[in-house]
């Protein structure tokens, strides 16, 4: 296992700034409104050959009746508890603060080994003389950084480096793991069926709408597999987009589909679907996802023996566009057919990984052909002359005829439901283009 430094303060010092310093790319919001990282945010690096995991905390405030800011402290200690060293990033600008004195008390009951950095040390030469009150705190010599300009980082994770443990010669293991987007509008408790499945609060849950605002992996594994969740920031109407920070979390979570396998589509079950769980669910069509549409929430709503297709024809009309997404009904409150969700998800990522050979495709071209004739217009018949396999996930098909412009998009609808209905491909989007003759296959 990798060695994890876990960065903590209280809010506003620079932890989120220095954490994307240090793994090289822009993974927590930054901005300068106290309490933005409200989660345990990971990130990979590597420094002088060793490789670790990085966690980005939100800030630490020791006494506090705010829920949201509570929960902060709680995610915070649960990552000073995983960790094999602390960072403690303080700030110049502000001094040593009340608040820093009581952190500082808390890591100290941890036992773990503690690095104290002070950040915003900018200007290079010439010392602050604020930043010698920082040995007040008993943590040994501060280190100077610049979170912004990346000055004394490397002083940094060199006495970070001193924590680790011995390297042990084990092989990498390939990430085999299937990928899974949790996305949803806000509230539809896609952070409350990730803790479900890990059985630990990994994630913020409250019902504060728009809790989770970054994306958040979390890897889990059981006998149906290896699986990365991944829980987004819900994703809001955008007349509600107004401050800059919703608008990262929209753009979070396409990030997130975009490097996903499957998506879980998170509907509520005491509202359906509304016009902001098609759009989200567009997201994932368009990205040629895998899906699954899961109706969360169902231990809320009132049933009788038909409540359920009911609902099913509901959510199929609502979002038309993808009747290949099997819908499983959950409550990740009680754990109902949390279970089923694994096997689902496995299946649907080998459906969208399915490899079809040029013969077997062309025997279905041609049974179809001969079931429905390929259109005519103005007296011009389409002739198609054969299809062949070019991508996986989603499965990819190319096929070629005498005139592109012939191939009306319902004939087209018709040919894919023939491949559907003889290889399945369940879950999964289907792309077919269609080319002339002469055409370069790619």
């Amino acid at each position: 296992m990798k060695p994890i430094i876990a960065i903590v303060g209280r809010p506003n010092v620079g932890k989120s700034m220095l954490f994307n310093k240090l793994i090289g790319r822009r993974l927590s919001i930054v901005q300068d409104t106290p309490g933005v990282t409200r989660d345990r945010i990971y990130g990979e690096s590597e420094w002088c050959g060793r490789k670790f995991t990085l966690i980005d905390t939100g800030g630490i405030e020791p006494r506090t009746d705010n829920q949201i800011l509570a929960f902060m402290r709680d995610q915070a200690q649960i990552a000073i508890d995983n960790a094999t060293v602390i960072v403690f990033l303080t700030d110049i600008k502000t001094g040593l603060t009340a608040s820093d004195q009581e952190v500082a008390n808390m890591l100290l009951r941890s036992g773990k080994p503690i690095v104290l950095a002070v950040n915003k040390m900018d200007s290079t030469g010439t010392v602050n003389p604020d930043f010698y009150e920082f040995y007040n705190l008993g943590m040994g010599d501060p280190i100077a950084v610049s979170a912004v300009h990346g000055h004394g980082t490397g002083d940094l994770l060199d006495e970070c480096l001193k924590y680790f443990p011995e390297e042990e010669d084990e092989e990498e293991e390939e990430d085999d793991a299937i990928k899974v987007a949790v996305i949803g509008k806000p509230n539809a408790g896609k952070s409350s069926l990730i803790n479900k499945i890990l059985g630990e609060e990994r994630t913020i849950v409250s019902n504060v709408a728009g809790t989770t605002r970054d994306a958040i992996d979390s890897r889990f594994e059981n006998e149906k597999g290896k699986f990365v969740f991944i829980d987004t920031a819900g994703m809001r109407k955008k007349s509600k987009v107004d401050e800059d920070i919703e608008k990262y979390s929209v753009l979070r979570a396409t990030m997130a589909i975009e490097r996903s396998d499957v998506c879980l589509i998170m509907i509520d079950a005491t509202e359906g679907v509304t016009e902001q769980d098609t759009k989200v669910a567009g997201l994932a069509h368009e990205a040629g996802k895998s899906s699954i549409i899961v109706v969360n929430k169902w231990d809320l709503v009132e049933k009788d023996g038909k409540t359920m297709d009911h609902m099913r024809e509901k959510v199929r009309q609502d979002l038309a566009f993808m009747p290949y997404a099997p819908i499983l009904f959950i409550s990740a409150k009680t754990g109902q057919r949390v279970d089923r969700l694994f096997e689902l998800i496995d299946y649907v990522s080998n459906q969208a990984a399915t490899r079809i050979t040029t013969g077997m495709l062309n025997n279905v071209l041609a049974d179809a052909q001969t079931r429905v004739q390929p259109p005519t217009d103005k007296g011009r018949r389409l002739k198609i002359y054969y299809m062949t396999q070019v991508g996986v996930k989603p499965p990819h098909f190319v096929i070629f005829c005498n005139d592109a412009r012939l191939f009306h998009f319902s004939y087209q609808r018709y040919i894919e439901n023939c491949i559907r209905n003889t290889f399945g491909l369940e879950g999964t989007p289907v792309v077919i283009t269609v080319r002339q003759k002469g055409e370069k296959e790619e």
